[in-house]
């Protein structure tokens, strides 16, 4: 069974054959800004396991040969691929599946790069809901 996943506005939907090569958490500059988050959470696939489906996501050149792809009606991020250190590979916002609890990180990358907070934002308190 595939996996699937689409943008925050669905304009953009996409499906995963086979198994992810690696699922990490990044904490690198680039990735930060890109996603406005402190660390995003990727998968790395086979440029060959990736069919989009619906749409066509829009590719910018986001830092040296790094290529980032979202959709440009919502702006979610979906898809980095660099050729240069990963060739045939494609990564995937883990966030964008319709069940990223099916690809848990195993590992931390870029922390050279951390925001210094996150070393303890798992000690912060935790509020299951806002309140209405």
């Amino acid at each position: 069974m595939p996996h699937t996943g689409r943008c925050h506005c669905g304009a953009i939907r996409y499906e995963l054959a086979g198994k992810p090569r690696d699922v990490s958490l990044c904490h690198c500059t680039d990735c930060r800004r890109s996603a406005g988050a402190p660390v995003v959470a990727w998968a790395g696939f086979a440029e060959t396991d990736l069919t989009v489906t619906r749409g066509t996501p829009k590719t910018i050149n986001s830092s040296g040969a790094a290529m980032r792809s979202f959709c440009a009606d919502c702006g979610t991020g979906l898809f980095y691929r660099k050729a240069e250190i990963l060739p045939n590979v494609v990564e995937v916002q883990v966030a964008t599946l319709d069940d990223p609890d099916a690809m848990p990180p195993t590992m931390h990358i870029q922390t050279a790069e951390q925001i210094g907070w996150m070393k303890t934002a798992h000690e912060l308190p935790r509020i299951d809901r806002f309140v209405e």
